[in-house]
């Protein structure tokens, strides 16, 4: 069974720095790209970052570039997403995705909240 857990939310301050993780689980994803969306309250959802699982190419969208940097663990089989400069327009809840590279996003984890308090 494929699992997407998302960790590492959480209440900060704007300026602030938070670290999110996701664990992948239940089948081999050398050959995905891995992503993060997010979603505020009343808008759509929207992406955020990806890497590719196997080369480590990254993407971002241009409202977080030159302030969060998505990596990924391959011997711990995580992802991560680290938030600095946190701004109160970051609040929303962040989820976790996964899709082979000419594809939609097939798996997705349950979200972390991340909160951000100006």
């Amino acid at each position: 069974q494929v699992q997407l857990v998302e960790s590492g939310g959480g209440l900060v301050q704007a300026g602030g720095s938070l670290r999110l993780a996701c664990a992948a689980s239940g089948r081999s994803f050398r050959s995905y790209v891995m992503g993060w969306f997010r979603q505020a309250p009343g808008k759509e959802r929207e992406f955020v970052a990806a890497v590719s699982w196997r080369g480590g190419s990254t993407y971002y969208a241009d409202s977080v570039k030159g302030r969060f940097t998505i990596s990924r663990d391959i011997a711990k089989n995580t992802v991560y997403l680290q938030m600095n400069s946190l701004k109160s327009e970051d609040t929303a809840l962040y989820y976790c995705a996964a899709k082979l590279p000419d594809g939609g996003y097939d798996y997705w984890g349950q979200g972390t909240q991340v909160t951000v308090s100006s």
